[in-house]
């Protein structure tokens, strides 16, 4: 047989397929699995959402941290990417955002927002109580830093943007009575002269007449012609309560209707997908963990939203994604980024505005070193404290600390952050180090353990347990548990756990939290080597 040119080709294309086909069978499978609730098992309260497309875009709510206002992107409406933050810090010269003379932004910052895009350009409003203003951010690249920033004078509590079609801008806002108020064509800042007047009277009317919460967390979306106002209220007795009002014309009048009382789900927005199924994302106070989001669907009666499975949040929802973790939006953290001292990953939030100067990727390449720039008296009190959200049902996150830099009266290490924190750490006293554990669970930041430390290298470790007991959201473990290791392998539990409880004092869910902070004298620093945060089956086991 003569072997030509076009025989050798001809063979070596059948080898490839034949090869590609063996790779493709021998490859792991994608594997898809039903959506389940809860959506996102952390803390991403008071969620607002649009599409663009095959694209989902989400804000939220992260208080006293900084960079605020998170903004996530989704492409199956289950697993959620941070992508940018609206803001860096809403005012750099504010003590109580400065954690200075001794105010504290606790449980204020940066409330509910609102995300809308129009023409092109994406618009997030929140507001705040510590400044005392209304804010309107703008951007042309979602996915950047470059928000152009416009201040409103005065609070318009859990106020909602809406860019209508006949090219007029408005916010909805208030407390049982909901306002509307107009912006200017450009939704930078108030209309003079517009409109300026209450369009529903009282919106928690429809739930009841006895309240523990009048309503509050206002959305407006206009669908299919329709304006519909979204409301949250707690009548007494009850459980936290989802209403809705609608009406043909902006102004009214509306009538309204309860759409959902199950669990205390509620506070949020619609959504629709490509092929035009309909989801309200909404979320649940769970205790330590947070407020975390909640997706159900929708389907249609007379224009009017019916919500969930027979009036109930589904556990499995009706479609499969490919199964995923919270990757992207919880990150571990080699800290290599030398290069950039400003790059952080975004899944990192400070405990309000970071000092610039107690900070640095560079002053020891591969390691994150804080200084302690001033004296503290305790954690809760610590600037440049760096966090990123616990998770569900157990997380776990895991450092490597050196701390050659230390001086008397330092402290140093890893928290289970929240108003009652508890931490695992390296204090150093009259030259002296020691292993301990604190836990604030009373409010007095009380060592609980200490053991003695020779070394300059230590491996800690942080395992919050959120698990629903028996599958009962109203009976959760919410403990935290603290360890260390010499090496890196074998471990030893330090202290007792933690009982975690969630307050308003914070309004916040559970964070881990690298710090360094100075009893005595500033100057000491801390070198963190790696982050490593990872789901751990195996709870409270070491």
């Amino acid at each position: 047989m003569k072997i030509t040119t076009k025989t050798l080709i001809f063979c070596g294309l059948v080898y490839g397929v034949l090869l590609t086909g063996c790779q493709l069978a021998d490859s792991p499978r994608v594997q898809f699995l039903p959506a389940t609730n809860p959506l996102i098992y952390a803390d991403v309260p008071d969620p607002s959402i649009i599409r663009q497309g095959d694209t989902y875009y989400m804000s939220s709510t992260t208080m006293h941290m900084n960079p605020g206002v998170p903004i996530m992107s989704s492409t199956d409406l289950k697993h959620w990417e941070l992508i940018s933050y609206a803001h860096q810090a809403l005012d750099k010269s504010n003590p109580a955002l400065n954690l200075e003379k001794g105010e504290a932004a606790y449980s204020r910052g940066s409330w509910a927002s609102s995300l809308q895009v129009k023409n092109g350009i994406y618009y997030v409003t929140t507001f705040s109580y510590t400044t005392g203003k209304t804010y309107i951010f703008m951007t042309r690249d979602i996915h950047g830093e470059d928000w152009q920033r416009h201040e409103i004078e005065g609070v318009y509590h859990d106020a909602s943007l809406l860019l209508d079609d006949d090219g007029r801008n408005y916010l909805a806002y208030g407390h049982d009575a909901i306002h509307l108020v107009e912006l200017n064509s450009a939704a930078t800042g108030l209309l003079p002269g517009g409109k300026d007047q209450v369009i529903i009277p009282s919106a928690s009317a429809v739930a009841g007449d006895d309240f523990i919460l009048t309503a509050e967390g206002t959305q407006i979306q206009k669908i299919n012609g329709w304006y519909y106002v979204h409301n949250i209220c707690w009548p007494r007795g009850g459980v936290r309560t989802q209403v809705i009002h609608r009406a043909r014309a902006l102004t009214g009048p509306y009538e309204g209707r309860v759409v959902l009382q199950d669990e205390g789900i509620a506070q949020g927005e619609f959504i629709d997908t490509p092929d035009g199924k309909w989801y309200a994302l909404l979320f649940g106070d769970r205790g330590a963990v947070g407020r975390i989001p909640y997706l159900m669907p929708i389907t249609w009666e007379d224009h009017w939203p019916v919500l969930g499975v027979a009036g109930k949040v589904p556990t499995e929802l009706d479609f499969a994604v490919e199964r995923q973790g919270l990757e992207g939006i919880v990150a571990s953290d080699e800290f290599n980024n030398a290069f950039n001292d400003t790059a952080l990953k975004l899944a990192w939030q400070w405990n309000h505005n970071p000092v610039a100067q107690g900070w640095s990727l560079s002053a020891r390449p591969g390691f994150l070193r804080l200084t302690a720039l001033r004296v503290d008296e305790d954690l809760h009190h610590t600037r440049n404290t760096l966090t990123q959200r616990m998770f569900g049902p157990v997380s776990e996150a895991e450092i490597a600390l050196e701390v050659g830099g230390m001086r008397d009266g330092d402290t140093a290490g890893l928290a289970a952050f929240a108003d009652r924190y508890g931490f695992v750490g390296v204090r150093q006293e009259a030259g002296k180090r020691y292993l301990v554990t604190v836990d604030n669970s009373a409010k007095n930041h009380r060592e609980t353990a200490r053991v003695p430390f020779t070394g300059e290298r230590v491996y800690l470790r942080v395992t919050g347990d959120f698990t629903f007991i028996d599958g009962d959201i109203h009976h959760r473990t919410d403990r935290a548990y603290f360890a260390y290791s010499l090496d890196g392998r074998e471990w030893h539990r330090l202290g007792q756990p933690l009982a975690m409880v969630y307050e308003l004092t914070h309004f916040m869910g559970y964070r881990f939290a690298l710090f360094h902070y100075a009893n005595a004298q500033p100057g000491g620093y801390a070198d963190f080597d790696y982050f490593h945060v990872t789901e751990n089956a195996n709870g409270d086991e070491t």
